[in-house]
């Protein structure tokens, strides 16, 4: 459950908002990590182990109080007995209707911020990379030119048929990933050809195998793609220092992959935009 459905849920009995305000050294959390405490329930986590369950019974210390306000500085080894060492700053507050909406237009935001991933392909690998992919923070689509392949998969995927997949390449956003695993070796073709054309894909992954990378680079390079554009693609998908073919197993690497290169290029481009505004704020 998000946090402004819990919080839309249990405002009128009563909710506490615990929020990391400060983080140093090593924390299970970063600092705006946030939770949502009611009587008989929570939402969120702030990091788990003995920091979130010190917090939640803090939090119901305060609703059977009626207290409002508290903040807690914490070093998390000598008062909690974790490892990891670090402290951290909690404030926790009874949040108000005003609460709620500031954290709807934060998700909101932070929904349309996600990076954008295309799944072209809805058979065995395809359905269960996107089963894995929708846990994770991604704007998920799947497309496919075939009827009755996309029934059964979670809310978070946003399901297309297509009659030419191709097309959906050229309308997807700035800095998508494509990840390419049809039925059709000649379609998988013409789909990683026409998303490294674009040149501005954030990544381009094709399933297959040493062989069918090989067909492909000299099918591109002979039709006049440049041979710079292959540098980006990824092809077997999920890499190849695990031999195992299972959909599943293949669809976990590939998971892993995803997860590295588009969220630590998302964070790399905040981290430039905080250098900046840092920067600004120095000679303003």
């Amino acid at each position: 459950m998000t946090l402004s459905a819990f919080l839309s849920e249990h405002l009128r009995d009563g909710v506490i908002l615990a929020t990391i305000t400060r983080a140093a050294g090593s924390t299970p959390r970063e600092a705006g990590a946030a939770m949502a405490v009611s009587a008989t329930g929570a939402a969120g986590t702030i990091g788990g182990g003995q920091l979130e369950f010190h917090s939640i019974d803090t939090a119901r210390e305060m609703l059977a109080s009626g207290e409002r306000e508290r903040r807690l500085d914490i070093p998390l080894g000598p008062q909690m007995g974790q490892c990891c060492g670090g402290r951290v700053e909690v404030s926790l507050w009874r949040a108000t209707s005003a609460d709620l909406a500031m954290q709807v237009a934060r998700e909101r935001a932070e929904a349309e911020a996600r990076p954008a991933v295309l799944v072209f392909g809805a058979g065995h690998t395809g359905r269960a990379l996107v089963q894995a992919l929708a846990l994770l923070p991604f704007q998920l689509t799947l497309i496919d030119d075939r009827d009755g392949v996309m029934d059964g998969l979670p809310a978070a995927v946003t399901c297309i048929r297509m009659a030419d997949p191709v097309a959906a390449v050229a309308t997807a956003p700035t800095g998508a990933a494509h990840v390419v695993l049809t039925h059709s070796h000649a379609l998988d073709y013409r789909l990683a050809e026409a998303a490294l054309q674009r040149g501005d894909a954030s990544y381009v992954g094709m399933i297959g195998s040493a062989t069918k990378r090989a067909r492909f680079e000299a099918g591109f390079l002979r039709t006049g793609g440049r041979r710079e554009a292959l540098s980006r693609l990824t092809c077997p998908i999920g890499g190849s220092d695990v031999d195992d073919k299972r959909p599943e197993v293949i669809a976990a690497l590939t998971a892993a992959e995803l997860v590295r290169s588009l969220l630590r290029k998302q964070q790399a481009s905040r981290g430039a935009g905080a250098e900046e505004r840092a920067g600004h704020d120095a000679t303003a």
